[in-house]
């Protein structure tokens, strides 16, 4: 049987196994003894469209049944610029993984675009991981990221939108109690900040990303691209949680996503 492909975005590791993305997301996250416990955004990759840069006889001698018959969970293929490789149009579907190993699936749907909103939190996932307040709506974004116009860009970038509520109006003002994001005021000064630089588009918040993504911040989707290139995973509602995937959406928000 051929192996899967899945490329994971945090961190990034492009991956060949023998497991169902089920499976494959539960040995992310817990592992096989399920002595460990860790969050795991992953994509499924058409192995057809990079059977050229694959090394297909390394994948064919090492993913192969285990004692007893037991399929391998995993051969590691890179670590390093994995998503830069792969062309956007072999990325398959999204699979969420909560941290006690629940997986779901993500569909790529199409982006309506967003022209209210003034202001986009945006936490990156792949190849960089900053939290940025920005100006610009996810397109634009990507493009100011990745069309090499800037001094500073990067080929390609995975990245989530999450929400601001009533920030985005009234930065100022405006309760923030519900956003579980830490130090609210640092991000009120980089808003401030800003809103108060005509020909800043855009600025960072945190450096790092802690690997804690609380689900219910999502405002919209995912989004992977590059300046000629974009694909969105929209992220459902609350209602198509509670009705499709209810144990997911109970054990995101209670245990490591909440």
């Amino acid at each position: 049987m051929k192996p899967n492909i899945y490329l994971n975005l945090t961190p990034e590791a492009l991956i060949a196994s023998m497991l169902s993305p089920e499976e494959f997301g539960s040995y992310m996250a817990v592992g096989t003894q399920k002595r460990t416990r860790g969050q795991v955004i992953f994509l499924e990759v058409d192995s057809n469209a990079i059977e050229d840069i694959l090394p297909m006889d390394y994948i064919k001698e090492r993913c192969v049944p285990q004692e007893g018959g037991r399929p391998k969970s995993s051969v590691y293929l890179s670590i390093y610029r994995a998503l830069e490789s792969i062309p956007v149009s072999a990325l398959k579907n999204l699979y969420l993984t909560t941290d006690d190993g629940r997986t779901m699936e993500i569909k790529k749907g199409e982006y309506s675009g967003d022209i209210k909103s003034t202001a986009h939190l945006y936490q990156e996932l792949c190849p960089v991981t900053p939290r940025i307040i920005s100006k610009l709506a996810p397109t634009e974004f990507l493009d100011y990221m990745t069309s090499g116009k800037e001094k500073v860009s990067i080929p390609k970038l995975a990245f989530v939108e999450l929400k601001l509520n009533g920030l985005t109006e009234d930065f100022e003002n405006s309760p923030a109690h519900n956003l579980p994001y830490p130090n609210i005021e640092h991000l009120r000064d980089c808003m401030r900040i800003l809103n108060d630089e005509p020909g800043k588009v855009q600025k960072t918040i945190i450096r790092f990303f802690s690997r804690d993504l609380f689900f219910r911040t999502i405002k919209n989707g995912f989004f992977i691209g590059d300046s000629n290139e974009m694909i969105y995973y929209p992220f459902p509602s609350e209602e198509e949680l509670n009705d499709k995937n209810y144990a997911w959406w109970r054990s995101a928000k209670s245990i490591g996503f909440n």
